[in-house]
């Protein structure tokens, strides 16, 4: 079986709770799914804990996890991974944050992510991109819609700071503090550097033309996830495959990216929605010609748990299920895994720590006796409750790709 391919398919954020509105059924549960469905039918399913139990993952640790990686090990921060999935390197002695575009008023929070800003940042990064303050140099670098990183780089930073992002509207943004004395400095230039920004970005055209239009201006910076660049074991190291990311979201392009994977951007997929999912999968195909081992990931399904929009989460799966059909032609060569990172419950608008459905399929699979894909069916699966770090494993054990402990 050396010449076995594997396909991680990732629906962010998938998992959810029961909704009245949908005959109480989770929107995996009500979404028509004949393509996951089959796939189940086929395979063996069961449940899965991204970190462990009763632990709410973030994306971040979650994707370290689901790749392999003990996050409680490795994880500095979310920064670093948002400022690689922007292409924008971080050297040692950098320091990354993970950054909204958010609207502020009177010193309040409107939106943390200035109306889903999508068109015309550009000019917010060119305004941004290069501010000095004292001997540190920023560097502000466009994601996805509001999404951006941020790095600080000069002497003496420490990545023991606070950010101020509330995570919730209607608050003041929380005060920046230095954790340690080694990060005083970073928290004063910090601090600095967010009230420049909100200065300039006040007086831009992009913002005084959305305020025309009604529309809420990206007028200051929600900062957090403050970390230095780890320095992880590569993926092909670790597993003896080659590997390939098909993904819109700097996160995950970024964690792939400082794993070691090579990002396949050939596609008109983007970090959220709307978004092209048949491209996304085309690529991914395309990827499993040079490529052992290739990770897809749609993040649509997280945004509509955010936003509690449980019939528009349903019926992007909808989507999701039609789009995937060609990678049924793959089996039973290809060993595919479908799951997510982390369930977000609609009624929570935030990610929890339900388990999320799993399912493996391809050659060499015991199927077992699920025949649908979702929350509850798959709880009688005969993969039973793993954990993230377990996957690949599991993915390569099943495809006799490892190696035996003990005599």
């Amino acid at each position: 079986m050396e010449n076995r391919k594997f396909l991680l398919f990732l629906m962010d954020g998938v998992g959810d709770r029961p909704i009245h509105e949908l005959n109480e059924k989770t929107p995996l549960e009500a979404a028509k799914t004949p393509t996951m469905d089959k796939l189940a039918q086929i395979g063996i399913t069961g449940h899965l804990h991204t970190i462990g139990r009763g632990i709410t993952p973030g994306s971040d640790t979650a994707h370290l996890a689901l790749f392999g990686y003990n996050p409680y090990d490795v994880y500095t921060g979310r920064g670093p991974f948002e400022a690689a999935g922007t292409d924008l390197p971080v050297k040692p002695g950098d320091i990354a944050f993970r950054t909204n575009m958010a609207t502020i008023k009177d010193e309040i929070i409107v939106d943390r992510r200035a109306g889903r800003i999508s068109k015309g940042t550009v000019e917010i990064e060119e305004a941004l991109k290069n501010i000095t303050i004292e001997d540190v140099e920023t560097i502000f670098k466009l994601g996805i819609d509001h999404r951006a990183a941020l790095v600080l780089r000069g002497p003496g930073l420490a990545s023991d700071v606070t950010g101020n992002d509330p995570k919730i509207e209607n608050k003041k943004p929380k005060s920046i503090i230095g954790t340690s004395p080694e990060a005083e400095k970073t928290a004063r230039i910090l601090k600095q550097y967010i009230r420049q920004a909100s200065e300039i970005m006040e007086t831009l055209e992009i913002n005084q033309k959305r305020i025309d239009d009604n529309k809420l201006p990206a007028n200051y910076l929600l900062v957090r996830g403050a970390g230095k660049a780890p320095h992880l074991e590569s993926f092909q190291t670790k597993y003896g495959i080659t590997a390939d990311c098909v993904a819109g979201g700097g996160l995950y392009k970024g964690v792939a990216s400082i794993c070691g994977m090579k990002i396949n951007n050939n596609h008109k997929g983007t970090g959220g929605v709307p978004t092209d999912v048949p491209s996304k999968v085309k690529a991914a195909m395309k990827s499993l010609e040079r490529s052992q081992f290739v990770f897809l990931h749609v993040k649509g399904t997280d945004n509509f748990g955010h936003d509690n929009k449980p019939i528009q989460k349903m019926e992007f799966i909808d989507e999701i299920d039609r789009a995937i059909e060609p990678i049924l032609d793959l089996l039973p060569e290809t060993l595919i895994c479908i799951t997510g990172d982390h369930s977000t419950p609609c009624v929570m608008k935030d990610h929890s720590s339900d388990p999320l459905p799993v399912l493996m399929v391809g050659e060499g699979v015991r199927p077992d006796q699920v025949t649908e894909f979702g929350e509850r069916p798959t709880m009688r699966g005969g993969l039973g409750h793993m954990l993230g770090q377990e996957v690949i494993s599991t993915m390569l054990g099943l495809a006799g790709r490892v190696h035996k402990f003990g005599a």
